[in-house]
Protein backbone atom coordinates (compact mmCIF):
# COMPACT_ATOMS: atom_id res chain seq x y z
CA UNK A 1 0.00 0.00 0.00
CA UNK A 2 2.92 2.33 0.91
CA UNK A 3 4.36 1.49 -2.52
CA UNK A 4 1.74 2.69 -4.03
CA UNK A 5 1.32 6.79 -4.60
CA UNK A 6 -1.86 6.52 -6.02
CA UNK A 7 -4.70 4.03 -6.65
CA UNK A 8 -7.17 3.79 -9.47
CA UNK A 9 -9.77 2.47 -7.05
CA UNK A 10 -10.13 2.37 -3.54
CA UNK A 11 -12.81 0.29 -2.49
CA UNK A 12 -14.26 0.97 0.92
CA UNK A 13 -15.78 -2.58 2.44
CA UNK A 14 -14.77 -6.01 2.32
CA UNK A 15 -18.26 -7.92 2.22
CA UNK A 16 -19.56 -9.58 -1.07
CA UNK A 17 -19.64 -6.45 -3.11
CA UNK A 18 -16.44 -5.30 -2.11
CA UNK A 19 -14.21 -8.09 -2.42
CA UNK A 20 -16.27 -8.41 -6.07
CA UNK A 21 -15.68 -5.14 -6.86
CA UNK A 22 -11.61 -6.22 -6.22
CA UNK A 23 -11.69 -8.82 -8.27
CA UNK A 24 -13.43 -7.66 -11.36
CA UNK A 25 -10.94 -4.17 -10.95
CA UNK A 26 -8.03 -5.98 -10.63
CA UNK A 27 -8.42 -8.28 -13.37
CA UNK A 28 -9.13 -5.34 -15.71
CA UNK A 29 -5.92 -3.88 -14.90
CA UNK A 30 -6.69 -1.53 -12.62
CA UNK A 31 -5.02 -0.49 -9.28
CA UNK A 32 -7.23 -1.70 -6.94
CA UNK A 33 -6.75 -1.45 -2.76
CA UNK A 34 -9.47 -2.39 -1.05
CA UNK A 35 -9.88 -1.59 3.02
CA UNK A 36 -11.97 -3.45 5.31
CA UNK A 37 -13.20 -2.12 8.88
CA UNK A 38 -12.82 -5.26 10.49
CA UNK A 39 -12.60 -8.57 9.11
CA UNK A 40 -13.75 -9.79 5.48
CA UNK A 41 -17.22 -10.66 5.38
CA UNK A 42 -17.63 -9.56 9.11
CA UNK A 43 -21.33 -8.31 8.78
CA UNK A 44 -24.18 -9.44 6.56
CA UNK A 45 -21.96 -11.36 3.92
CA UNK A 46 -21.13 -14.26 6.45
CA UNK A 47 -24.64 -14.36 8.11
CA UNK A 48 -27.11 -15.28 4.59
CA UNK A 49 -28.86 -18.21 4.21
CA UNK A 50 -26.10 -20.14 2.33
CA UNK A 51 -28.02 -20.24 -1.02
CA UNK A 52 -27.13 -19.34 -4.16
CA UNK A 53 -30.60 -19.10 -6.42
CA UNK A 54 -32.45 -17.20 -8.68
CA UNK A 55 -35.18 -16.22 -5.98
CA UNK A 56 -38.23 -18.13 -5.96
CA UNK A 57 -39.98 -15.64 -4.18
CA UNK A 58 -38.79 -12.57 -6.31
CA UNK A 59 -40.77 -14.32 -8.74
CA UNK A 60 -43.94 -14.39 -7.00
CA UNK A 61 -43.82 -10.70 -6.58
CA UNK A 62 -43.61 -10.15 -10.64
CA UNK A 63 -39.09 -8.98 -10.62
CA UNK A 64 -38.05 -11.33 -13.41
CA UNK A 65 -35.89 -8.84 -14.53
CA UNK A 66 -33.76 -10.05 -10.79
CA UNK A 67 -34.95 -13.47 -10.91
CA UNK A 68 -33.11 -13.91 -14.65
CA UNK A 69 -30.24 -11.76 -13.35
CA UNK A 70 -29.51 -14.02 -10.21
CA UNK A 71 -29.83 -17.58 -12.13
CA UNK A 72 -27.62 -16.92 -14.54
CA UNK A 73 -25.18 -15.43 -11.97
CA UNK A 74 -26.19 -18.48 -10.24
CA UNK A 75 -25.08 -20.96 -13.08
CA UNK A 76 -21.04 -19.11 -13.16
CA UNK A 77 -20.84 -19.26 -9.40
CA UNK A 78 -21.56 -23.00 -9.36
CA UNK A 79 -19.07 -23.50 -12.11
CA UNK A 80 -15.96 -20.70 -11.10
CA UNK A 81 -16.23 -22.34 -7.52
CA UNK A 82 -17.11 -26.16 -7.80
CA UNK A 83 -15.21 -26.44 -4.24
CA UNK A 84 -17.65 -23.76 -2.45
CA UNK A 85 -20.67 -24.62 -3.87
CA UNK A 86 -23.06 -27.35 -4.67
CA UNK A 87 -26.88 -28.07 -6.27
CA UNK A 88 -29.41 -28.75 -3.29
CA UNK A 89 -32.71 -30.38 -4.00
CA UNK A 90 -35.59 -28.79 -2.68
CA UNK A 91 -39.28 -29.78 -1.28
CA UNK A 92 -42.32 -27.55 -0.76
CA UNK A 93 -44.62 -30.36 0.68
CA UNK A 94 -48.13 -29.35 0.19
CA UNK A 95 -51.48 -29.82 2.30
CA UNK A 96 -54.10 -29.13 -0.83
CA UNK A 97 -54.04 -30.58 -4.26
CA UNK A 98 -54.38 -27.05 -5.75
CA UNK A 99 -51.20 -25.85 -3.52
CA UNK A 100 -49.64 -28.92 -5.36
CA UNK A 101 -50.31 -27.32 -8.80
CA UNK A 102 -50.06 -23.39 -8.33
CA UNK A 103 -46.57 -24.25 -6.84
CA UNK A 104 -45.36 -26.79 -9.41
CA UNK A 105 -46.49 -24.07 -12.20
CA UNK A 106 -44.52 -21.85 -10.76
CA UNK A 107 -41.92 -23.66 -10.13
CA UNK A 108 -41.70 -24.74 -13.55
CA UNK A 109 -41.92 -20.90 -14.71
CA UNK A 110 -38.55 -20.90 -12.60
CA UNK A 111 -36.83 -23.62 -14.48
CA UNK A 112 -38.07 -21.88 -17.83
CA UNK A 113 -36.77 -18.78 -17.01
CA UNK A 114 -33.38 -20.67 -16.00
CA UNK A 115 -33.40 -22.17 -19.60
CA UNK A 116 -29.93 -24.26 -20.54
CA UNK A 117 -28.76 -22.70 -16.88
CA UNK A 118 -31.39 -25.10 -14.94
CA UNK A 119 -29.71 -27.01 -12.19
CA UNK A 120 -32.44 -29.55 -11.69
CA UNK A 121 -36.24 -30.60 -13.39
CA UNK A 122 -38.75 -29.47 -11.25
CA UNK A 123 -41.51 -32.04 -10.75
CA UNK A 124 -44.41 -32.71 -9.05
CA UNK A 125 -44.00 -36.05 -6.24
CA UNK A 126 -46.90 -37.95 -4.29
CA UNK A 127 -47.36 -38.26 -0.80
CA UNK A 128 -45.07 -41.27 -0.34
CA UNK A 129 -42.21 -40.19 -2.15
CA UNK A 130 -42.40 -36.95 -0.04
CA UNK A 131 -42.18 -39.26 3.21
CA UNK A 132 -39.53 -40.94 2.15
CA UNK A 133 -37.51 -38.30 0.95
CA UNK A 134 -38.70 -36.07 4.32
CA UNK A 135 -39.27 -39.04 6.78
CA UNK A 136 -40.23 -35.93 9.75
CA UNK A 137 -42.32 -34.05 7.25
CA UNK A 138 -45.83 -33.85 9.08
CA UNK A 139 -47.60 -36.44 7.71
CA UNK A 140 -51.84 -35.32 8.37
CA UNK A 141 -53.09 -34.10 5.40
CA UNK A 142 -50.35 -34.16 2.97
CA UNK A 143 -51.05 -34.52 -0.38
CA UNK A 144 -47.64 -34.71 -1.99
CA UNK A 145 -44.81 -31.81 -2.99
CA UNK A 146 -42.70 -30.30 -5.39
CA UNK A 147 -39.37 -31.08 -5.52
CA UNK A 148 -36.96 -28.23 -7.29
CA UNK A 149 -33.36 -27.68 -7.42
CA UNK A 150 -31.43 -24.54 -6.66
CA UNK A 151 -27.42 -23.69 -5.78
CA UNK A 152 -25.67 -23.67 -1.83
CA UNK A 153 -22.59 -22.43 -0.95
CA UNK A 154 -20.44 -21.10 2.14
CA UNK A 155 -20.45 -17.15 2.68
CA UNK A 156 -17.82 -16.41 4.57
CA UNK A 157 -15.51 -18.99 2.83
CA UNK A 158 -16.71 -17.68 -0.69
CA UNK A 159 -16.16 -14.02 0.60
CA UNK A 160 -11.86 -15.30 1.58
CA UNK A 161 -11.84 -17.08 -1.74
CA UNK A 162 -12.65 -13.65 -3.34
CA UNK A 163 -10.30 -11.93 -1.18
CA UNK A 164 -7.45 -14.19 -2.46
CA UNK A 165 -9.00 -14.10 -5.79
CA UNK A 166 -8.26 -10.59 -6.03
CA UNK A 167 -4.87 -10.84 -3.99
CA UNK A 168 -4.38 -12.84 -7.05
CA UNK A 169 -5.08 -10.49 -9.57
CA UNK A 170 -2.89 -8.14 -8.25
CA UNK A 171 -5.37 -6.41 -6.08
CA UNK A 172 -4.36 -5.46 -2.68
CA UNK A 173 -6.69 -6.08 0.11
CA UNK A 174 -6.14 -5.16 3.92
CA UNK A 175 -8.58 -6.29 6.73
CA UNK A 176 -8.70 -3.74 9.96
CA UNK A 177 -8.46 -1.17 8.12
CA UNK A 178 -11.08 2.03 9.13
CA UNK A 179 -11.81 4.62 6.44
CA UNK A 180 -12.22 7.57 8.92
CA UNK A 181 -12.75 10.74 6.16
CA UNK A 182 -12.77 11.27 2.60
CA UNK A 183 -10.23 13.60 0.85
CA UNK A 184 -11.24 16.01 -1.80
CA UNK A 185 -9.73 18.72 -3.62
CA UNK A 186 -12.19 21.16 -5.42
CA UNK A 187 -14.71 19.10 -4.61
CA UNK A 188 -13.85 16.13 -6.01
CA UNK A 189 -12.96 13.02 -3.67
CA UNK A 190 -9.17 12.54 -4.58
CA UNK A 191 -8.81 9.59 -1.95
CA UNK A 192 -8.63 8.60 1.77
CA UNK A 193 -7.71 8.72 5.35
CA UNK A 194 -8.09 5.51 6.74
CA UNK A 195 -6.95 4.10 10.50
CA UNK A 196 -4.63 0.58 10.22
CA UNK A 197 -5.75 -1.14 13.85
CA UNK A 198 -3.27 -3.60 13.94
CA UNK A 199 -0.04 -1.35 13.19
CA UNK A 200 -2.18 1.95 15.01
CA UNK A 201 -1.39 4.38 12.32
CA UNK A 202 -3.01 6.59 10.50
CA UNK A 203 -2.57 6.66 6.67
CA UNK A 204 -3.79 9.21 3.59
CA UNK A 205 -4.24 7.50 0.42
CA UNK A 206 -4.86 8.55 -2.96
CA UNK A 207 -7.12 7.14 -5.58
CA UNK A 208 -8.99 8.40 -8.72
CA UNK A 209 -12.02 6.70 -7.81
CA UNK A 210 -13.47 5.63 -4.23
CA UNK A 211 -16.66 3.25 -4.08
CA UNK A 212 -18.53 2.97 -1.13
CA UNK A 213 -19.46 -0.55 -0.69
CA UNK A 214 -20.08 -1.07 2.83
CA UNK A 215 -23.52 -2.68 3.07
CA UNK A 216 -25.69 -1.35 5.88
CA UNK A 217 -23.07 1.46 6.14
CA UNK A 218 -22.94 2.53 3.18
CA UNK A 219 -25.33 5.89 5.22
CA UNK A 220 -21.88 6.69 7.14
CA UNK A 221 -19.60 7.05 4.73
CA UNK A 222 -21.84 9.62 2.36
CA UNK A 223 -22.06 11.70 5.76
CA UNK A 224 -18.16 12.05 5.74
CA UNK A 225 -19.32 12.96 1.78
CA UNK A 226 -22.29 15.27 2.69
CA UNK A 227 -23.50 15.23 5.92
CA UNK A 228 -26.88 16.66 4.33
CA UNK A 229 -27.24 13.30 2.32
CA UNK A 230 -30.05 11.81 2.63
CA UNK A 231 -30.60 8.07 3.92
CA UNK A 232 -30.41 5.15 1.38
CA UNK A 233 -30.64 2.19 3.66
CA UNK A 234 -33.29 0.97 5.03
CA UNK A 235 -31.81 -2.20 7.31
CA UNK A 236 -33.82 -5.11 7.65
CA UNK A 237 -32.74 -8.14 10.01
CA UNK A 238 -32.58 -12.10 8.94
CA UNK A 239 -32.47 -14.44 12.18
CA UNK A 240 -31.65 -18.19 11.47
CA UNK A 241 -31.54 -20.58 13.81
CA UNK A 242 -29.22 -23.84 13.65
CA UNK A 243 -30.08 -27.29 14.54
CA UNK A 244 -28.59 -30.88 15.14
CA UNK A 245 -29.70 -32.72 11.82
CA UNK A 246 -31.21 -35.95 13.87
CA UNK A 247 -34.52 -33.03 13.77
CA UNK A 248 -34.80 -32.90 9.81
CA UNK A 249 -33.11 -36.24 8.92
CA UNK A 250 -32.31 -36.52 4.86
CA UNK A 251 -30.71 -34.65 1.98
CA UNK A 252 -33.17 -32.85 0.99
CA UNK A 253 -34.44 -28.89 1.93
CA UNK A 254 -37.31 -28.07 3.27
CA UNK A 255 -38.81 -24.59 1.86
CA UNK A 256 -42.18 -23.31 3.48
CA UNK A 257 -43.42 -21.08 0.53
CA UNK A 258 -45.53 -18.58 3.11
CA UNK A 259 -45.53 -17.19 6.61
CA UNK A 260 -47.03 -14.73 8.43
CA UNK A 261 -44.82 -12.50 7.19
CA UNK A 262 -44.86 -12.78 3.81
CA UNK A 263 -41.88 -14.50 3.25
CA UNK A 264 -40.56 -17.91 2.58
CA UNK A 265 -38.88 -20.26 4.95
CA UNK A 266 -35.83 -22.70 4.65
CA UNK A 267 -34.58 -25.50 6.18
CA UNK A 268 -31.45 -26.53 4.86
CA UNK A 269 -28.81 -29.38 5.25
CA UNK A 270 -26.00 -27.63 6.05
CA UNK A 271 -22.11 -28.77 7.03
CA UNK A 272 -23.71 -31.65 8.90
CA UNK A 273 -26.41 -29.63 10.62
CA UNK A 274 -29.99 -27.80 9.95
CA UNK A 275 -30.12 -24.32 8.92
CA UNK A 276 -33.58 -22.41 9.58
CA UNK A 277 -34.66 -19.07 8.94
CA UNK A 278 -35.31 -15.94 7.85
CA UNK A 279 -36.94 -13.52 9.17
CA UNK A 280 -37.34 -9.92 7.60
CA UNK A 281 -37.61 -7.29 10.72
CA UNK A 282 -37.33 -3.52 10.23
CA UNK A 283 -34.70 -1.98 12.36
CA UNK A 284 -34.25 1.45 13.02
CA UNK A 285 -31.05 1.01 14.40
CA UNK A 286 -28.18 -1.24 12.94
CA UNK A 287 -25.06 -2.44 14.92
CA UNK A 288 -21.84 -4.52 13.49
CA UNK A 289 -23.20 -7.68 16.15
CA UNK A 290 -27.08 -7.84 15.84
CA UNK A 291 -28.68 -9.64 17.82
CA UNK A 292 -32.00 -11.96 17.30
CA UNK A 293 -35.08 -11.14 18.89
CA UNK A 294 -36.73 -13.04 20.67
CA UNK A 295 -40.21 -12.56 18.63
CA UNK A 296 -38.00 -13.93 15.79
CA UNK A 297 -36.57 -17.03 17.52
CA UNK A 298 -40.30 -17.72 18.39
CA UNK A 299 -41.32 -17.26 15.06
CA UNK A 300 -38.63 -19.11 13.33
CA UNK A 301 -39.35 -22.26 15.82
CA UNK A 302 -43.16 -22.12 15.33
CA UNK A 303 -43.32 -22.38 11.60
CA UNK A 304 -40.89 -24.72 11.39
CA UNK A 305 -42.69 -27.23 14.11
CA UNK A 306 -46.24 -26.64 12.00
CA UNK A 307 -44.23 -28.64 8.91
CA UNK A 308 -42.21 -31.41 10.89
CA UNK A 309 -43.40 -33.79 13.41
CA UNK A 310 -39.70 -33.83 15.29
CA UNK A 311 -40.42 -30.90 17.29
CA UNK A 312 -38.35 -28.59 18.55
CA UNK A 313 -37.71 -25.96 21.38
CA UNK A 314 -35.06 -23.62 22.15
CA UNK A 315 -32.70 -25.75 24.28
CA UNK A 316 -32.34 -27.88 20.74
CA UNK A 317 -31.08 -24.54 19.17
CA UNK A 318 -26.94 -24.99 18.86
CA UNK A 319 -26.40 -21.72 17.44
CA UNK A 320 -28.63 -18.21 16.32
CA UNK A 321 -27.05 -15.57 14.36
CA UNK A 322 -28.64 -12.60 12.82
CA UNK A 323 -27.18 -10.64 9.87
CA UNK A 324 -28.54 -6.93 8.77
CA UNK A 325 -29.68 -6.49 4.64
CA UNK A 326 -29.36 -3.46 2.85
CA UNK A 327 -32.13 -3.22 1.20
CA UNK A 328 -32.69 0.26 -0.97
CA UNK A 329 -34.81 2.91 0.72
CA UNK A 330 -38.32 3.32 -0.64
CA UNK A 331 -42.13 4.53 -0.17
CA UNK A 332 -42.50 0.54 1.41
CA UNK A 333 -40.52 1.19 4.37
CA UNK A 334 -43.32 -0.22 6.90
CA UNK A 335 -43.01 -4.13 5.24
CA UNK A 336 -39.00 -5.05 4.27
CA UNK A 337 -40.17 -8.47 3.07
CA UNK A 338 -41.56 -6.59 0.17
CA UNK A 339 -38.97 -4.37 -0.47
CA UNK A 340 -36.75 -4.88 -3.69
CA UNK A 341 -33.47 -6.89 -3.59
CA UNK A 342 -32.21 -5.00 -6.65
CA UNK A 343 -28.83 -3.08 -5.88
CA UNK A 344 -28.53 0.42 -6.38
CA UNK A 345 -25.37 2.59 -7.32
CA UNK A 346 -25.21 6.59 -6.74
CA UNK A 347 -22.65 8.52 -7.84
CA UNK A 348 -22.64 11.85 -5.74
CA UNK A 349 -21.48 15.39 -7.37
CA UNK A 350 -18.10 14.92 -5.48
CA UNK A 351 -17.31 11.70 -7.51
CA UNK A 352 -18.14 9.15 -4.61
CA UNK A 353 -19.42 5.54 -6.50
CA UNK A 354 -22.20 4.35 -3.89
CA UNK A 355 -23.62 0.76 -4.17
CA UNK A 356 -25.90 -0.90 -2.02
CA UNK A 357 -28.92 -3.21 -2.11
CA UNK A 358 -28.65 -6.76 -4.49
CA UNK A 359 -27.51 -9.94 -3.02
CA UNK A 360 -24.96 -12.73 -2.12
CA UNK A 361 -26.03 -14.49 -6.04
CA UNK A 362 -25.52 -11.29 -7.88
CA UNK A 363 -22.59 -10.01 -6.47
CA UNK A 364 -20.72 -9.83 -9.79
CA UNK A 365 -22.84 -8.06 -11.79
CA UNK A 366 -23.11 -5.86 -8.98
CA UNK A 367 -19.10 -5.16 -8.95
CA UNK A 368 -19.73 -4.81 -12.86
CA UNK A 369 -21.63 -2.54 -12.40
CA UNK A 370 -19.65 -0.88 -9.87
CA UNK A 371 -16.78 -0.57 -11.28
CA UNK A 372 -18.46 0.48 -14.96
CA UNK A 373 -19.11 3.59 -13.07
CA UNK A 374 -16.05 4.47 -11.42
CA UNK A 375 -14.09 3.82 -14.32
CA UNK A 376 -16.44 6.13 -16.24
CA UNK A 377 -16.60 9.20 -13.74
CA UNK A 378 -12.41 8.90 -12.89
CA UNK A 379 -11.88 9.02 -17.02
CA UNK A 380 -9.96 5.56 -16.28
CA UNK A 381 -8.94 3.27 -19.47
CA UNK A 382 -12.20 1.76 -21.13
CA UNK A 383 -12.08 -2.29 -20.13
CA UNK A 384 -14.66 -4.50 -20.40
CA UNK A 385 -15.48 -7.36 -17.62
CA UNK A 386 -13.88 -9.99 -17.89
CA UNK A 387 -15.00 -11.93 -14.37
CA UNK A 388 -17.75 -14.23 -16.15
CA UNK A 389 -15.51 -17.08 -16.39
CA UNK A 390 -13.06 -16.37 -13.70
CA UNK A 391 -11.94 -19.20 -11.67
CA UNK A 392 -12.31 -18.28 -7.76
CA UNK A 393 -8.97 -19.02 -5.56
CA UNK A 394 -8.76 -22.64 -4.99
CA UNK A 395 -10.76 -23.96 -8.02
CA UNK A 396 -10.17 -27.28 -8.69
CA UNK A 397 -12.86 -30.24 -10.26
CA UNK A 398 -11.75 -33.09 -8.38
CA UNK A 399 -13.45 -31.97 -5.04
CA UNK A 400 -16.81 -32.71 -4.08
CA UNK A 401 -18.18 -29.62 -1.59
CA UNK A 402 -18.67 -30.70 2.15
CA UNK A 403 -16.02 -33.45 2.04
CA UNK A 404 -13.09 -32.86 4.63
CA UNK A 405 -10.79 -30.03 3.49
CA UNK A 406 -12.94 -29.24 0.45
CA UNK A 407 -13.29 -25.38 0.81
CA UNK A 408 -9.90 -24.83 0.19
CA UNK A 409 -10.07 -26.59 -3.19
CA UNK A 410 -6.92 -26.94 -4.71
CA UNK A 411 -4.65 -25.65 -1.32
CA UNK A 412 -6.39 -28.81 0.37
CA UNK A 413 -3.10 -30.66 -0.67
CA UNK A 414 -0.99 -28.45 1.25
CA UNK A 415 -2.72 -28.28 4.53
CA UNK A 416 -3.20 -32.31 4.40
CA UNK A 417 1.13 -32.31 3.60
CA UNK A 418 1.59 -29.56 6.49
CA UNK A 419 -0.43 -32.32 9.07
CA UNK A 420 1.48 -35.32 7.39
CA UNK A 421 4.88 -33.78 8.36
CA UNK A 422 3.26 -32.60 12.43
CA UNK A 423 0.82 -34.78 13.46
CA UNK A 424 0.08 -32.16 15.99
CA UNK A 425 -1.54 -30.13 13.43
CA UNK A 426 -3.67 -33.35 12.31
CA UNK A 427 -5.77 -32.99 15.86
CA UNK A 428 -9.38 -31.47 16.05
CA UNK A 429 -9.49 -28.18 18.07
CA UNK A 430 -12.86 -29.33 19.24
CA UNK A 431 -14.00 -33.43 19.29
CA UNK A 432 -17.19 -32.91 17.95
CA UNK A 433 -16.11 -30.73 14.80
CA UNK A 434 -13.72 -31.88 11.45
CA UNK A 435 -12.03 -28.58 11.90
CA UNK A 436 -8.15 -29.59 12.67
CA UNK A 437 -5.35 -27.40 13.94
CA UNK A 438 -3.31 -27.44 10.36
CA UNK A 439 -6.60 -25.54 9.44
CA UNK A 440 -6.12 -22.55 12.27
CA UNK A 441 -1.89 -22.26 11.09
CA UNK A 442 -3.33 -21.84 7.45
CA UNK A 443 -5.75 -18.75 8.26
CA UNK A 444 -3.37 -16.84 10.16
CA UNK A 445 -0.44 -17.46 7.60
CA UNK A 446 -2.61 -17.40 4.23
CA UNK A 447 -6.11 -16.05 5.03
CA UNK A 448 -5.31 -12.89 7.06
CA UNK A 449 -7.34 -14.32 10.72
CA UNK A 450 -6.14 -11.77 12.98
CA UNK A 451 -8.41 -13.05 15.82
CA UNK A 452 -10.01 -16.01 16.89
CA UNK A 453 -13.30 -14.81 15.88
CA UNK A 454 -11.78 -14.33 12.51
CA UNK A 455 -11.25 -18.52 13.10
CA UNK A 456 -14.06 -19.55 14.43
CA UNK A 457 -16.59 -17.40 13.20
CA UNK A 458 -15.88 -17.45 9.38
CA UNK A 459 -12.77 -19.43 8.01
CA UNK A 460 -14.39 -22.26 9.86
CA UNK A 461 -17.99 -21.84 10.88
CA UNK A 462 -17.85 -23.19 14.11
CA UNK A 463 -19.68 -20.62 15.76
CA UNK A 464 -22.52 -20.49 13.89
CA UNK A 465 -22.79 -24.56 13.75
CA UNK A 466 -22.61 -24.62 17.47
CA UNK A 467 -22.16 -21.83 19.59
CA UNK A 468 -21.49 -24.35 23.05
CA UNK A 469 -17.96 -25.95 20.86
CA UNK A 470 -16.72 -22.58 19.55
CA UNK A 471 -16.58 -21.44 23.04
CA UNK A 472 -14.89 -24.40 24.24
CA UNK A 473 -12.61 -24.60 21.23
CA UNK A 474 -11.49 -20.56 22.04
CA UNK A 475 -8.48 -21.27 24.13
CA UNK A 476 -7.12 -23.95 21.88
CA UNK A 477 -7.48 -21.75 18.83
CA UNK A 478 -6.01 -18.48 20.76
CA UNK A 479 -3.06 -20.71 21.71
CA UNK A 480 -2.13 -22.01 18.32
CA UNK A 481 -2.43 -17.77 17.05
CA UNK A 482 -0.22 -16.60 19.48
CA UNK A 483 3.10 -17.73 18.67
CA UNK A 484 1.92 -17.16 14.63
CA UNK A 485 1.60 -13.55 15.31
CA UNK A 486 4.10 -13.06 18.06
CA UNK A 487 1.77 -12.60 20.82
CA UNK A 488 1.83 -13.41 24.71
CA UNK A 489 -0.08 -14.82 26.73
CA UNK A 490 -2.02 -11.88 27.74
CA UNK A 491 -3.30 -11.27 24.66
CA UNK A 492 -4.56 -14.86 24.33
CA UNK A 493 -6.96 -14.46 27.81
CA UNK A 494 -7.75 -11.27 26.08
CA UNK A 495 -9.27 -12.90 22.89
CA UNK A 496 -10.55 -15.76 25.06
CA UNK A 497 -12.68 -13.20 26.56
CA UNK A 498 -13.58 -11.15 23.63
CA UNK A 499 -14.58 -14.31 22.04
CA UNK A 500 -16.42 -15.37 25.27
CA UNK A 501 -18.16 -11.86 25.06
CA UNK A 502 -19.35 -13.01 21.51
CA UNK A 503 -20.04 -16.19 21.04
CA UNK A 504 -23.13 -15.53 24.55
CA UNK A 505 -24.84 -13.79 21.53
CA UNK A 506 -25.32 -16.85 19.52
CA UNK A 507 -26.68 -18.86 22.38
CA UNK A 508 -30.33 -18.62 23.38
CA UNK A 509 -31.11 -18.68 26.95
CA UNK A 510 -33.11 -21.30 28.23
CA UNK A 511 -35.65 -20.68 31.26
CA UNK A 512 -35.18 -23.59 34.20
Amino acid sequence: MQETKQWDLIVIGGGATGLGIAVDASKRGYKCLLLEKNDFAKGTSSRSTKLVHGGVRYLAQGNIKLVVEALRERSYLLSNAPHLTRIQPFIIPVYSYFLKWFYGIGLMVYDLLAARRSVGKTNWLSKSTVLNAMPSIRKIGLKGGIRYSDGQFDDARLAIALAMTAHDQGATVLNYASVTSLKKEKGKVVGVEAELELEGTRVEIAAKSVINATGVFVDAILDMDDPASPAMVMPSQGVHLVIDKKFFPGAHALMIPKTRDGRVLFALPWQDHVVIGTTDTPLDSISEEPVALEEEIEFIISHFNEYNEKRIDRKDVLSVYAGLRPLVKSTNADNTALASRDHTIMVSLSGLVTITGGKWTTYRKMANDAVNNAAFISKLPAVKCSTKNLRLHGYTSSVRYGDFLSSYGADADIIQQWMQEDPMLSVKVHPNHEYRRAEVVWSVKMEMAMTVEDILARRCRMLLLDARAALEAAPIVARIMAPLLDKDKDWEEEQVTQFRELATQYLIHVSE
